[in-house]
């Protein structure tokens, strides 16, 4: 997965933390008005006036059809208008979710729920004296992570934090948590340590350059980055980084990103002499990734267009002069991930030929420009599971494999071989597994809904894990229990659904509810703790995350199967998920709530509005509703390949169809909805929730209550602080509980 891809939805794919082919469908149904939605409880029903918004007499000609844009003045988020708006709207909905009385205790017991030490998988880096173990802590309730590392002349054992100092601790940049670290690599020989930091949660990244031994920074700076690593070269006096050209002063958060550029930093020069490595002036939607391989002979270039699985591989040799840059892979075909190489064997871990991925290695070894290159294969395509991920560890591979929307993990020869499976506690998700081809240990990471984030020792040659970290949750996980179920979508496609609950739950259909997914971008959604969604668990709350289509789950041929013009089959898989749960009497109607964030957010955009009546209430979190201007803003003409566009006139009456915004239909009686954005989200700009919520606001005809929280100094989920991930969290559960009717709200 190339890095863009992965920015577009890791902050939101986890559901607490905290987008010739056949002939196109029919657009997908629009609510009808005056549709009824599930009869809200009597606590909820009461209209709220909401902040009037203007409606200017602004209208778009697509493809000779008049597009009406009344709210377009929000998509100015600097405007004095706009702020007195989402002040007004703000508060409304802080004055409403103030009346839920289990607010307070809600937070609280997120608190204490979130107060536990946890631990990243750590990393072993550098040479000889210089070869240290790093790795993140949190105490519990700080705002960000912190960056640890261990000496070799440190007491206690290699890795265990007894022995461990500070190498960056980002609590300290700012008061309220809101700068982060967002990206770091250490070079070759552990001296030097490149790390970027983002402010208030935008994707924009500013790096600098710390000596390990002494914890000091240069005086290096790097700015405009954004979507990038830094690749060491082996001599460790500079580093590659892909950039964007500087925005105009004020547009940073909504300008257009266009343009990518890999540059070369020496350490001790300014930016402004960086030098430019890969460029393309023809493809202004191209980005490009540098990596440089682990014998420091080949700078490893990865070019993707937009969230598009597909990407070329462009390699040049860095040891000799003026050597030219190879287009190994370069038709945009499939997907080509660079694992690593022994001299001129490149191992690419690829989906050509191969939907649910494999393993191939190729000689460059005096490949011409233009030559094509015989593949050979190493590890095969899998009948049934995913080839996720695989890592070059141990002079041979270790392989993180998707089996229904869980991992499993496989240790293979050089030459492919399967040597073992690495035992895993239970259904669940893997993590870390960092190292070089050479090491004989790693670390891991395993997590599932209920079973909060371990970390183990590996011993690469004996395949023998051991025990490293192990926190300590205040809740008792054999109290829950996680099922998979299966059920059929619209068109009969079989759909996984996990459902987590309390054990000796009865199934009497008034459970409420918290229906979550993602689908889309050939991201997988897997299990994952959080403590948030103990907090819902215990509250006699029922989770359910289905495996839609348009995710990685089951290989390209999934992903393919709910994007562009069948993007409708996600819905149609969200719905039919919705239905089991009814039918099945895990809930009804009126106690099921749905959420989303991002291209899940726009999940829930579209399930509102083509199924009003099938949802108790709906949170849609940093969403994309405007499916015909999303491609204006910052980054969202990456989105094209997975969305097409509106300037297509294929795709733009299937995008009008579904798209939130325009589905509204005035006087139709919509769920209770909770609609979430932040002012500085330069990656789904808040005008997609400003414009939708005005828009919603305006149609509902119901006494249900429709509300827009914007939160301030945060941005599109990574990065947040810990305060604010549990001030969000108790604001959802304290509206999803009082909309549900599971607890009645106060009168004053």
């Amino acid at each position: 997965m190339h890095v863009l891809r992965f920015a577009i939805a890791a902050a939101l794919v986890t559901p607490l933390a905290c987008a010739t082919a056949e002939p196109a469908p029919p657009p997908p149904p629009a609510a009808a008005p005056a549709t009824a939605a599930a009869p809200p409880p009597p606590e909820t029903a009461m209209k709220l006036a909401y902040p009037k918004a203007k409606q200017l007499d602004v209208v778009d000609e697509l493809h000779g059809v008049k597009v009406p844009d009344p709210y377009r003045w929000l998509e100015d988020p600097d405007s004095a208008e706009t702020a007195a708006w989402v002040k007004a709207q703000n508060e409304v909905t802080f004055g409403w979710l103030e009346r839920v009385p289990a607010r307070a205790a809600i937070k609280a017991r997120l608190t204490e729920l979130w107060d536990y030490e946890r631990y990243s998988p750590p990393s072993i880096e550098g040479k000889g004296k210089d070869r240290r173990t790093f790795f993140f802590k949190n105490d519990g309730l700080q705002n960000q992570s912190v960056l640890y590392v261990v000496d070799p002349s440190a007491k206690g054992p290699a890795g265990a934090d007894e022995g461990a100092r500070v190498l960056l601790d980002p609590n300290v940049l700012s008061a309220d948590g809101t700068i982060a670290l967002s990206g770091s690599a250490v070079s070759d020989d552990g001296k030097l340590m490149a790390y970027s930091l983002s402010s208030g949660g935008s994707d924009w990244q500013e790096w600098h350059v710390k000596d390990v031994a002494t914890g000091k920074d240069l005086p290096d700076v790097v700015k405009w980055s954004k979507f990038s690593r830094a690749a060491w070269t082996p001599d460790g006096k500079g580093f590659f980084y892909a950039r964007y050209p500087e925005p105009k002063e004020g547009d940073a958060l909504e300008e257009a990103n266009y343009f990518h550029k890999i540059y070369f930093h020496r350490l001790g020069e300014p930016q402004d002499k960086d030098q430019l490595v890969v460029e393309d002036a023809l493809h202004k939607t191209w980005g490009f990734d540098p990596y440089v391989s682990e014998d420091g002979k080949f700078l490893v270039v990865t070019v993707w267009d937009g969230t598009d699985r597909r990407n070329r591989l462009w390699f040049k040799e860095l040891g000799k002069k003026n050597a030219p840059l190879i287009k190994l892979f370069d038709d945009f075909d499939a997907a080509y991930g660079f694992l690593g190489n022994q001299g001129s064997t490149f191992f690419i871990q690829t989906d050509r030929d191969a939907p649910r991925q494999r393993i191939v290695s190729v000689d460059v070894k005096g490949l011409k420009p233009g030559a094509k290159p015989a593949l050979k294969e190493v590890i095969a395509q899998d009948a049934k599971d995913k080839l996720e991920s695989a890592t070059m560890l141990g002079g041979g591979f270790l392989v993180q494999w998707l089996r229904n929307a869980h991992n499993v993990v496989t240790i293979h020869d050089l030459k492919g071989a399967k040597l073992r499976e690495l035992p895993l506690p239970t259904i669940g998700t893997t993590m870390g597994f960092a190292g070089k081809s050479k090491d004989k240990q790693s670390y891991y990471a395993f997590t599932s809904f209920t079973y909060p984030t371990v970390v183990y020792q590996l011993d690469l040659e004996s395949g023998v894990s051991t025990l490293w970290r192990q926190p300590k949750v205040k809740f008792t996980p054999d109290d829950y229990q996680t099922t998979q179920v299966f059920y059929s979508s619209k068109d009969g496609t079989q759909i996984p659904m996990f459902v987590v609950h309390k054990k000796g739950l009865a199934f009497d259909g008034d459970n409420p509810t918290y229906l979550y997914a993602y689908g889309g971008f050939n991201i997988s959604l897997t299990p994952s703790f959080s403590p948030g969604l103990i907090a819902w668990l215990e509250r006699g709350g029922v989770f359910a995350q289905p495996t839609l289509r348009g995710g990685g789950e089951f290989g390209e041929d999934w992903h393919a199967a709910g994007m562009l013009e069948k993007k409708q089959n996600v819905f149609d898989d969200f719905a039919a998920a919705a239905d089991w749960l009814v039918a099945n009497k895990v809930t009804s109607t009126r106690k099921l709530g749905i959420g989303g964030g991002s291209n899940g957010g726009l999940l829930v955009g579209a399930s509102i509005t083509q199924h009003p009546e099938k949802f108790g209430a709906a949170v849609a979190m940093v969403g994309v509703m405007d499916m015909l201007r999303f491609h204006k803003f910052t980054i969202g003409h990456a989105w094209v390949s997975e969305y097409g566009s509106a300037d297509d006139a294929k795709m733009f009456p299937i995008l009008r169809g579904y798209s939130p915004l325009h589905a509204l239909k005035s006087g139709t009686t919509y769920p209770a909805t909770l609609i979430t954005t932040a002012d500085h989200d330069d990656r789904v700009v808040p005008a997609h929730s400003f414009k939708f919520a005005a828009a919603i606001q305006e149609a509902h005809a119901g006494t249900t209550p429709v509300l827009i929280r914007v939160d301030v100094k945060a941005g599109h989920g990574a990065g947040k602080p810990t305060t604010k991930v549990i001030e969000e969290l108790a604001d959802r559960w304290s509206f999803l509980l009082a909309a549900l009717g599971e607890v009645e709200l106060s009168k004053n």
